[in-house]
């Protein structure tokens, strides 16, 4: 697994990656400003308007747990966009990566794996799908979750733990549907759970950094398919003749 990391590593530094890499922070960064922006604006209004009127939905049973998660969210609003980018990093990057799943890993297979036939690319809607329903799925979560930030920290152990399982998930059935059915894939991720999880744990840490965190989907994408191949083998049996989305030059 450290291996496979370092060599992911490596490689999106690479020249033949850069292109992809400035694209994809470009990306990331639009769409992390403009998911911040709206985030804090639902924080200050749940603050300042939202609770009347989940309370009075609800019944006045729910005025004490209301007032606490009223009061989070106003300290969370206070702290504005620096928060929003933070919280909301692991789900853009989620997103991000369905747009540049295939040429990551092609790079990837075309420099360390040339003596085995490539996989075949996603179809462009199923990679944007399983990417949107991932970012969703952290966004849920990470929202369950932040009324425990101020509780000792579990909170953030919770986010961190959720990273894991979620990008962990995500990265792997992708690398894996470029050479297996969608069904296959997941059954193949469900098979190596604990494995994955370790894997996501990595990816986790690297969103984890700010800044280096914007080169996520690249990095994730790359281990995965590394972590793929070490699990699976080859398996040209399993991969069918298709056109590839894009093409890449040789490096």
């Amino acid at each position: 697994m450290l291996d496979a990391a370092i060599k992911a590593l490596t490689q999106i530094l690479a020249p033949p990656m850069r292109a992809i890499l400035y694209r994809s922070i470009g990306f990331a960064l639009v769409l992390i400003t403009v998911m911040a922006i709206g985030l804090q604006r639902a924080l200050s209004w749940f603050a300042e308007s939202g609770e009347v009127w989940a309370e009075t939905a609800l019944g006045s049973s729910f005025h004490a747990p209301l007032n606490i998660l009223a009061w989070v969210l106003s300290i969370a609003a206070g702290l504005g966009v620096v928060l929003g980018a933070v919280f909301l990093m692991p789900a853009v990057t989620s997103l991000v990566a369905g747009f540049f799943v295939d040429d990551v890993a092609e790079h990837v297979e075309r420099e360390h794996y040339p003596d085995e036939r490539p996989g075949v690319a996603l179809p462009f809607g199923l990679a944007i799908t399983e990417s949107t329903k991932t970012a969703l799925l952290t966004i849920l979560v990470y929202l369950l979750a932040l009324p425990f930030v101020f509780i000792a920290g579990a909170g953030f152990i919770a986010f961190f733990v959720a990273t894991a399982w979620l990008l962990g998930r995500e990265y792997f059935e992708l690398a894996a549907m470029r050479f297996r059915p969608a069904a296959e894939a997941k059954a193949m991720r469900k098979e190596y759970a604990t494995t994955v999880f370790f894997a996501g744990l990595v990816i986790a840490a690297f969103v984890s950094i700010p800044i280096v965190n914007l080169a996520t989907p690249l990095f994730g994408m790359a281990f995965m398919v590394h972590m793929h191949k070490r699990l699976s083998g080859p398996r040209p049996e399993l991969i069918v003749d298709a056109p590839r989305r894009r093409d890449l030059p040789v490096a």
